[in-house]
């Protein structure tokens, strides 16, 4: 399916709120600027005192000079890049019997992970209870089969694995943020500040991100005004290097595999522990890359990561109705 439609084209007619981007670029494959922002290197306290158990310490980091996305990925950029390449996603593909030869071949069809909610209390350990492994769910579709992107080109792009966000950053000659790399662009030139955008807690009134308001995961009144991923990308206020979103909405992909804590010395340019030193807690033998930002589901009495410092694991074999990505070109 084409999405010919550009997005610097997507006025007040597509529906776009005021206060979202007007033009957002649609790259092309090649190393060029094209919707990047520059941001200048430096040295930062990575991480924070831990809110949650795999987050901190804090500790020094710095980083070369890099351009990042201004935005998170679009629909409509992945899919100028699938139209390209005729690239097929991991949601899109069945699970290899080889990996997964205890599951039947209705258990390894094409799927993927979706947020369906609660109708009420549940317990909160255990997020089957308002996730759901969805046959026919992925990028095009990203909660079922019978959803889809169309009308929707300006949003960010979920359903996406992290080979996926790797395959279309390399496409365009770019890479894939570092934890390290990531965070420090998302603070935008902050220090130790608790959030994207100071220290202070969101004003209902003037929303700083795409949270979730209310009792999780029952209930969001929307007050940000949206009860999923924003309409377009770029609908909340930038941080201070001019970068949006960088705060909920949807998780990003970073090329560090995930162990819980950070390394405690000073670091140059880290890559994030090996993959024989990856795991998650929840799934020991399962390696997990590190996502960051948080998403629209992200509330301050549960999840509470939509904080620069804020880390989790992100299933590699997958992707979720709430995980997209940015790309990185970094300075030689």
């Amino acid at each position: 399916m084409a999405l010919a439609l550009g997005l610097s084209a997507c006025g007040e007619h597509a529906g776009r709120p005021a206060n979202c981007l007007a033009d957002i670029a649609l790259p092309r494959p090649a190393p060029d600027h094209s919707g990047l922002v520059f941001v200048k290197g430096g040295t930062f306290a990575e991480g924070a005192k831990p809110v949650n158990r795999e987050e901190g310490p804090p500790h020094t980091v710095s980083v070369g000079s890099f351009w990042i996305d201004r935005t998170e990925v679009t629909n409509a950029q992945f899919a100028r890049f699938v139209d390209a390449t005729h690239y097929v996603t991991m949601a899109e593909r069945p699970l290899d019997p080889k990996l997964y030869p205890g599951l039947t071949p209705e258990q390894r069809a094409p799927s993927s992970a979706v947020f369906v909610g609660a109708d009420g209390p549940v317990d909160r350990s255990d997020p089957g209870q308002w996730w759901r492994i969805v046959p026919g769910a992925d990028w095009r579709h990203p909660t079922g089969p019978n959803s889809s992107i169309e009308g929707r080109e300006t949003m960010p792009v979920v359903q996406i694995a992290y080979a996926d966000a790797l395959a279309y950053a390399k496409w365009l000659g770019r890479d894939l943020p570092t934890e390290a790399e990531w965070e420090y662009a998302a603070r935008g030139g902050l220090k130790d500040a608790r959030y994207t955008w100071g220290n202070e807690k969101q004003d209902p009134k003037k929303p700083r991100a795409n949270t979730w308001q209310g009792v999780f995961p029952t209930v969001d009144s929307g007050e940000d005004g949206y009860k999923a991923s924003a309409a377009w990308v770029g609908c909340f206020p930038p941080n201070g290097y001019g970068l949006y979103d960088m705060a909920g909405n949807v998780w990003e992909w970073t090329k560090d595999w995930f162990k819980p804590g950070l390394d405690a010395d000073y670091d140059e340019n880290p890559e994030g522990p090996p993959l024989n030193l990856s795991y998650d807690p929840e799934e020991p033998g399962t390696p997990k890359h590190v996502i960051k930002g948080g998403s629209f589901l992200c509330s301050d009495d549960y999840c509470y990561r939509y904080r620069p410092s804020a880390r989790s694991p992100g299933p590699n074999d997958t992707g979720a109705s709430h995980i997209g990505f940015r790309t990185v070109l970094r300075v030689k």
